[in-house]
This record gives structure tokens, sequence and C-alpha cells, in this order.
């Protein structure tokens, strides 16, 4: 509204100032001379020529000046100003003979203003284009500072606020203005993230409720996998056949592969749902003595001494790196163990070696990503998850998790943090 105002004015002013400037050009300069008073002023000139300043000049009001024949001034009006004849006859004012007894004896010249009365059109007619220019000028600044405060604020906003929305920050709202003239625009915009923004969450709830139904079977699945196990090791103690003994054992290491199995799984839920808790505390590095035992099934592991020190770490979390570690070992190389522990700043770095084949180089950099596995793992059961969760407890103990190739194997090198 404020805009057509503005505009309507400009054009009324346009308007106004093009119809003055028009008229005060078609105004004509009034340069006719009145025969009337002229020769009223001659007749009076010529009977009064020796006395001219005893002639009656009352009834005239056209300013006159009269010469001799040498040029010389002999009378001039009140309100005349002589400048010479020659710029009387430039400036297109009347000059007459004046005649006594048949000669003539001098000029009157009758002074008309013409280029006084030209010059005052022309100034009037300036004054006019520059007051309108002026205006015109005033009212499209105001408009441009409307369209700045009307159209382009608004529109900054909206950018900051599409910008807000590709960066997935729905939280923050569209403000709008009282007197927006897109505020039916930007409205919609708004309740268009209020839309995403529900759409988001009640994707978020349904995930959440798919991953906490995954993790609530795969830990009722373990109930009957460790009964299966405990089973079968019991039927290993009582069996005497060797066929049986084989079969039992089949049984007992399928068992242990899909306890491994879903246990990666829970845990990957449990860290996708971020429930995955890590409880870092001092800890004594000698820990480490009994969790390395609790996984020597086969007597398989060679273990260098401990430095003694204190290192920050979760007892349970470490136990299950150095489960999902050495059950990949066991799994894919097939091999002895060799386990060494070093200080270094910061840090106390175990090296898990085998004797495998190894990675190739390019898979190297993917073996901790998630659900990834590597060309060597085919025909082995497995979801891609022991590395990607063992990287993760320990990065939440402060720690980290890397894998090399070596000429002779295959190491996996844990930093545990220690006590500062």
């Amino acid at each position: 509204m404020r805009a057509k105002s503005i505009l309507w004015i400009m054009l009324v002013i346009f308007i106004v100032g093009v119809l003055f400037s028009v008229r005060v050009m078609e105004q004509n300069v009034d340069t006719k001379l009145d025969i009337v008073m002229a020769n009223s002023i001659l007749k009076t000139v010529e009977s009064h020529w020796n006395r001219i300043e005893q002639g009656d000049y009352s009834d005239i009001t056209q300013p006159f000046t009269v010469l001799d024949q040498n040029g010389r001034v002999r009378y001039q009006s009140a309100d005349a100003v002589y400048t010479g004849l020659y710029d009387a006859i430039r400036d297109r004012e009347a000059v007459m003979d004046v005649t006594v007894s048949g000669i003539t004896v001098g000029k009157l010249i009758i002074h008309d203003h013409y280029e006084k009365q030209l010059q005052a059109s022309k100034q009037k007619l300036v004054t006019i284009i520059i007051v309108t220019f002026i205006l015109l000028s005033l009212l499209a600044v105001l408009y441009i500072i409307y369209l700045h405060y009307a159209i382009m604020k608004p529109f900054q906003k909206l950018k900051s606020f599409a910008q807000h929305v590709a960066r997935g920050n729905l939280d923050i709202p569209l403000s709008m203005d009282k007197n927006n003239p897109f505020g039916a625009f930007t409205e919609s915009f708004d309740m268009m993230r209020e839309q995403l923004a529900a759409a988001r969450q009640s994707e978020y709830e349904a995930n959440r409720s798919k991953k906490e139904l995954v993790a609530s079977l795969s830990h009722d699945v373990k109930t009957p996998v460790a009964s299966i196990k405990a089973v079968s090791e019991l039927m290993l103690l009582r069996a005497t056949d060797e066929k049986t003994i084989k079969q039992l054992n089949m049984i007992y290491s399928k068992a242990e592969q899909v306890n491994l199995l879903v246990t990666d799984m829970f845990h990957a839920t449990l860290e996708e749902l971020e429930e995955l808790k890590v409880i870092a505390r001092e800890e004594s590095s000698q820990i480490l003595t009994d969790i390395i035992a609790n996984v020597n099934f086969d007597d398989q592991i060679t273990c260098g001494p401990i430095p003694e020190c204190i290192m920050i770490a979760d007892m349970m979390r470490l136990q299950q790196v150095f489960d999902n570690i050495l059950s990949n070992s066991y799994k894919y190389a097939g091999t002895a163990v060799t386990i060494s522990a070093s200080l270094i700043p910061g840090y106390l770095q175990i090296e898990i070696m085998d004797y495998g084949s190894g990675v190739s180089t390019d898979e190297l950099s993917l073996l901790c990503n998630k659900f990834y596995r590597g060309n060597h793992t085919s025909g082995q059961n497995g979801a891609g998850l022991g590395l990607y969760i063992s990287k993760y407890l320990m990065q939440s103990m402060q720690g980290d998790l890397e894998c090399r190739n070596r000429e002779d194997g295959f190491s996996v090198i844990l930093s545990i943090s220690l006590a500062r």
C-alpha cells in the first residue's frame, strides 16, 4: 500500500511539473508595441522638442528615451534605462524618428524589456524543472528505502531461514513482521519448517523403536544360545565316542559364532541408541593379564611383559575389545597370536599380532567402518561390526585403535590412555 502511494505521488508530481513547464514555454513574451501610446509620445516630443520636459507624459506607462542627431540623450523618462542606440536595436526595442518641420532631429526609443521578460520566463522554467527533479529524487530515495525494508530484508530472512533448514536446524522459526507484504509466503515457509521438524521427529521415533526391538531381540536370543553352549559343554564332558565329540564341538562352535554375531548386533544397536555406556576409571595395567587370560582358550597367545602403570579404562569394555580382536584372529588368521606392550608418551600401547596373510592396502583404512568385511572373509560368518565397536569403545575410553599390515602378518594396535 505504501509503495503504491509513493508511486502515485511521484506520478502526480511528474505530471504537474510537465504541465507547468509546458505552460511556461507556451507563454509568449509580449513584444507588441502599443502604437497609440507610441504615437502619443512621439507627437508630444515633436511638439515640445525645444522643451521636451514640459510635455505632458502623465498617461504614458512605457519608459522611453529621446536622443538628438548626435546620439546624446535629450530626455529620459524616470523608469527608462538607456544603454545606447546599438543596444536598443539589438534588444528589439522600438526606435522612431523625431521629425520637426519635416526635418529628422532625433530618435525616440521606447523600452519594452523583451530580454528581461525572456530571462524571467527561462528562470521560471528552470525553477519548475529543478523543484520537480528534487521532489522526484526525494520520493525515489524514500521508495528505495521502503523497498529495502519491505522486500530486501524479508528476503534476507528467507535466505537465512533456508540455510538453517538445509543444515537440518529446524528449531529456529521464521519471524514475520506485521506489515510484511510477503506475510502469507513466509508463514507457509514456517509451516513447512514445522512439518519437516514433526516428520523428522516421527522418523527418529520410528527408527528408535526399530533399534530398540532389534536390541531386545538380540538380548533375548543370547539366552537360548547360552543354554545350547552350556548343554554342549556338559555333553562333551560325558561323551566318549569320537564322532559324537566332533559333532558336539561343531555345535558348540556354531553356537559361539551365533553368540558373537548377536553380541555385535546388540552392541551396534545400543551404540546407535547412545546407550553403549563406557565408564572409564583409573585401573592398574596388571588387569590386562587377566583380560588376556580370559580369551586364551587354546593357549595360542604369547604375551610379553606388561609395564606397570595406571591407565584410564573400563575393564568390562576393554575385555570386550580383546574378545572381538582375538576372535577375528582365531577366525581369519588361524595362527598363534603374540601380544606386546610398551609405553609411549601419554599411552600404554598394546600390539596384538597374528601371522596370517593380512589385508590389502586399499582395505586397511576401511576395516573399522560399520558393516565392512574384507575380501579375505569370504566363507566366514560375521557382520562387520567387531572392529567398528572396538574402535568406538577405545575412543570412548580416550584411547584409539589402529590396524596395520606386517611382512609376516597383521597387527591391531591399542592405545590405552594413561592417567595424568
